[in-house]
């Protein structure tokens, strides 16, 4: 049985490593990441699937860095090169463009503000192109300077009406923990949640409140809880280890002095004032708890988790918000490995995600030839992942413009103008498409959306100077037409059968321009435009 390169030279240069439980202080994540993987599928007996084809490996990479596809420009230039390092050379052009901080941030707006209708993005944006760390961004999003007003309050503030929502929410996107089943009664099936739990996260947050425009902290204010068994509890600050966190003796202020509080705080409001800053604030204790050496195990774990999820498909801790010890990682020194590496390099997220996209376990094709597929926590063949909104909306348009506007002879600095149009005008066409999720299927609504809208038909198949049909329109060779349309929405050359079928079907209508939309049309509606293989 064969395997990577990679793997087998791991092999033979870490065994000594392996066999202590570490690894060589400058291992490159890539090859941890194929070593551990390669491990697996040896022990399991199974051959992984090929590396994917220049262009697939390009078009899987350019939508998970940037959020779109690659133009028929950059997929020829790519697919030219010898060079052997052309993919680590494409990676890091990415991650240096402004549309890697776009992507992130409306990857990381999706998961962290879900179920509410605020929005993170610009602060989001903001963070990932200054590079600013994972653990900085976790620390503004919870223990916001009232006077500053920062746009990452809106964390807090879209939560804090629902203090359990608030609760749960936290620990799940960042600790990767629902503690919501120990709300009433402890974990039925993992004996390490109890009701303490809960109840310990929650009184991080019970003093936080809203006053108009701002989220204050009060200095006073506990959370009691009644057990199963009747008995009223008062909580204490906890955190998901079962640290408990000290508060400096004081003592809670008389109904008077309460009552004169909350008239100060109406004055505050009305004027449009922040409130004052607690001296000793209960969220910078759980932020600085998360974060402590010896603690932040859950911090980290959550985080790579849910990037090896955003790029792979499949999580190594599934579900998500289930990373407790009844739930395995299906690599548990993987997982630590790369959680150790964030740590070690101050959460540094490009760095870990331009690791996972570098290895030959996420370069794999999709397709499987091999006979019943292998589970996904094998991670032998890549998943086929459905597109964000926003991801698809790029798509639609970027596919829907001519390749001439992209072409030769244009700077970078105007190729990367071009590129942030096409994204800034295909924001409103993204609300109309639903966030992916596990088991996502397309929904009746969008599949009619695609037949019937009006709006979309306009704006992506209008016969106009710089549209893909436009351009289409001019040509008077079909097989240059197929060849000119199928690379620009599926970016590879058409194939002999739809060659064949395109050409008999363009030979049928004598009205060239319907001819044009409806096959372009066709082309996007398809289910290889919808998805991310």
């Amino acid at each position: 049985m064969k395997y990577s390169a990679v793997v087998a030279c791991w092999v033979i240069t870490t065994l000594i490593n392996v066999a202590l439980g570490g690894h060589p202080a400058d291992t490159k994540i890539p090859d941890l990441i194929d070593f551990h993987i390669g491990q697996q599928l040896q022990k399991s007996e199974i051959q992984p699937a090929a590396l994917a084809s220049d262009l697939t490996l390009l078009r899987r990479t350019t939508l998970d860095l940037v959020g779109r596809i690659p133009t028929v420009a950059e997929a020829r230039v790519y697919l030219a090169s010898d060079d052997g390092h052309k993919r680590i050379a494409l990676v890091d052009r990415l991650t240096a463009s402004t549309g890697f901080a776009g992507h992130q941030a409306n990857t990381f707006d999706a998961f962290l503000m879900q179920g509410t209708s605020a929005s993170l993005r610009d602060y989001l944006r903001a963070a990932f192109a200054e590079g600013r760390p994972w653990d900085e961004m976790f620390r503004d999003m919870l223990t916001v300077d009232v006077s500053s007003q920062s746009p990452a309050e809106e964390y807090v503030k879209a939560r804090v009406k629902d203090l359990d929502k608030l609760t749960n929410d936290a620990s799940v996107m960042f600790f990767g923990v629902n503690v919501s089943c120990a709300k009433c009664h402890d974990h039925p099936l993992v004996p390490e949640w109890s009701q303490a739990h809960f109840y310990g996260m929650k009184s991080f947050f019970c003093r936080t409140f809203e006053l108009g425009e701002f989220v204050g902290e009060r200095e006073y204010g506990d959370v009691k809880y009644k057990t199963t068994a009747g008995d009223e509890k008062l909580a204490h600050m906890m955190f998901l280890t079962g640290t408990l966190i000290a508060e400096p003796g004081g003592t809670e202020p008389a109904a008077e002095e309460k009552k004169a509080e909350k008239k100060r705080l109406e004055e505050l409001k009305k004027n449009k004032q922040p409130p004052p800053i607690p001296s000793f604030s209960r969220r910078d204790q759980l932020v600085d708890v998360a974060l402590r050496s010896g603690e932040n195990r859950y911090f980290a774990r959550a985080i790579a988790n849910r990037i090896w999820y955003q790029l792979i498909g499949h999580a190594l801790v599934m579900p998500l918000d289930q990373m407790h010890p009844e739930n395995l990682a299906s690599h548990p020194e993987l997982l630590d490995s790369l959680a150790q590496d964030l740590i070690d390099h101050d959460y540094d997220l490009q760095r870990l995600i331009r690791g996972i996209v570098l290895s030959d376990t996420y370069a794999r094709t999709s397709r499987w030839d091999g006979g019943q597929r292998p589970v996904p926590e094998l991670f032998a063949v890549a998943n086929v992942r459905p597109m964000g909104p926003f991801q698809y909306a790029n798509t639609l348009h970027l596919a829907t413009t001519t390749p001439d506007h992209f072409a030769g002879g244009v700077s970078e600095d105007e190729f990367i103008r071009r590129i942030d149009a096409v994204a800034k005008a295909s924001q409103s066409v993204a609300e109309l498409f639903d966030q992916p999720h596990d088991g996502f299927q397309i929904s009746v609504t969008e599949a009619l959306l695609l037949n019937n809208s009006q709006r979309l038909a306009d704006g992506l198949l209008r016969d106009a100077a710089g549209s893909l049909v436009g351009k289409l329109v001019s040509l008077t060779d079909n097989r240059q037409l197929i060849e000119t349309a199928v690379w620009n929405v599926f970016v590879r050359p058409p194939d002999e059968q739809e060659t064949k079928l395109f050409d008999e079907f363009l030979q049928r209508h004598n009205d060239r321009k319907a001819a044009c939309r409806e096959l372009v049309w066709s082309l996007l509606a398809s289910s290889e435009v919808r998805f991310n293989y």
